[in-house]
């Protein structure tokens, strides 16, 4: 019994396909900064963002969004999830 659950594994193991993955990410990455350009949180976003350049290979786009902080993102975190990719 052990012997055949043994030699069905091994066949599964050998047979099994193996998964393609698309590369991530495919496409540009937009970076929303809560504050607005030229502060200390830009200057540290610009500075992470292209770290992730180099080590992801793309894009990285930074967006300050200012002026009702909270509001804001909750909107674009929003309308992110219901576009189509």
């Amino acid at each position: 019994m052990q012997r055949a659950i043994l030699a069905v594994l091994l066949a599964l193991l050998a047979l099994g396909g193996h998964a393609r993955a698309d590369n991530f990410p495919s496409r540009q990455i937009t970076m929303i900064v809560p504050f607005s350009a030229g502060g200390p949180t830009d200057a540290m976003a610009r500075i992470l963002a292209e770290r992730m350049r180099s080590t992801l290979g793309q894009n990285i786009l930074i967006k300050n969004v200012s002026l009702g902080v909270g509001r804001v993102m909750c909107n674009t975190f929003r309308i992110a999830a219901l576009r189509p990719r």
